[in-house]
């Protein structure tokens, strides 16, 4: 019995240690030219779904690789809330969080109509809404256990908004030199519309330090939504089972989303306040996060057939890109 426990230890640590490697691998990967635009998180998963369809699951060490793709995307959301300063969105970007309210509920329901439109798989199409209106990866990954959506379905969604992103972040910096308006405004303009903190980060850098810090600030009231709009899902998630008779079926909690929000007024009213923290902590913890959430994704990516992914992806593809554009050409109008 002890041997067998001591197996399944080590197969479970092995598990984890697997989906850091490849972790690493996507890191190393993202070095290199053309990858380094994708980032380390979408590098990973391409490896990820890679060795899937070439090696299959690695089925001795599922315990591990589960472990990583829920309790330490878990942890990764958590430490998350770290990134948001509750005070600055709050005193200095309450107008930008109405746009950016705007901006979600929009993005959300015109990929849903689009999706049903062109017949889209619904799950995967919910999941890009909720990463293009609010911050990407970070976003599907804490709606999507709300929703109960399959974990292929949130490698899917975490892939193409990764990937859509990029494209989306290159396009805008193209358009710096082309588009008639001022370099605080463009700042703005990425900061509502673009997907996660890396793509806001990428496109806003090039117009000035002004530019990129109002850029964030919208991005960060974006994130700040997250948390009503999961406990929206709760609500509807539990309409739902009841009206269709299914009341026993439980919608489970997100009990991670409540360290989110302690962590978001921790970093926001106490670290670095009444608690000093030094700055290189608070970077450790960002790459630790970073890491967190990549591993993660690496085990959700391992459980992608490439086989079902051209049939169910193609077209919620299609909807979050038409969703992308609308919403750039909003996102101008009420800058």
């Amino acid at each position: 019995m002890s041997f067998q426990l001591k197996n399944q230890t080590t197969m479970w640590i092995a598990g984890v240690a697997f989906t850091f490697l490849i972790a690493l691998l996507g890191f190393l990967l993202a070095q290199l030219p053309g990858f380094n635009h994708i980032g380390q998180l979408a590098s990973a998963i391409i490896i990820a779904v890679t060795y899937r369809q070439f090696f299959g699951y690695p089925e001795a060490i599922r315990a591990g690789i589960t472990f990583s793709s829920k309790k330490l995307l878990r942890l990764a959301i958590i430490l998350y809330g770290l990134k948001l300063n509750i005070d600055v969105v709050l005193h200095d970007g309450l107008g930008l969080l109405a746009r950016g309210g705007v901006i979600i509920g929009v993005a959300i329901l015109l990929t849903v109509w689009l999706a049903k439109i062109f017949k889209a798989d619904s799950m995967i199409s919910l999941l890009l809404g909720v990463g293009t209106g609010v911050c990407g990866a970070a976003a599907i990954a804490a709606v999507a256990p709300i929703v109960k959506a399959k974990e292929e379905d949130t490698a899917i969604g975490v892939g193409i908004i990764a990937l859509m992103g990029t494209v989306f972040s290159i396009i805008y910096t193209v358009l710096i030199p082309i588009l008639p308006i001022s370099a605080l405004d463009y700042g703005m303009w990425s900061g509502i519309s673009l997907h996660e903190l890396a793509h806001v980060a990428i496109a806003a850098e090039p117009s000035g330090q002004d530019a990129l810090a109002l850029a964030l600030l919208a991005k960060l009231g974006r994130v700040f939504l997250l948390v009503p709009l999961c406990f929206i899902f709760i609500f509807l998630m539990k309409r739902k089972a009841s009206s269709t008779d299914q009341g026993g079926a439980k919608v489970e909690f997100p009990w991670f989303l409540i360290g989110f929000i302690l962590l978001s007024v921790l970093g926001s009213y106490v670290f670095g306040h009444s608690i000093p923290v030094p700055e290189g902590i608070m970077q450790f913890v960002s790459a630790l996060t970073a890491w967190l959430l990549t591993a993660a994704m690496v085990g959700l990516g391992l459980n992608v057939s490439l086989r079902d992914l051209r049939a169910r992806a193609l077209k919620p593809l299609a909807a979050m890109t038409i969703t992308s554009i609308c919403i750039s050409i909003l996102a101008y109008i009420i800058i």
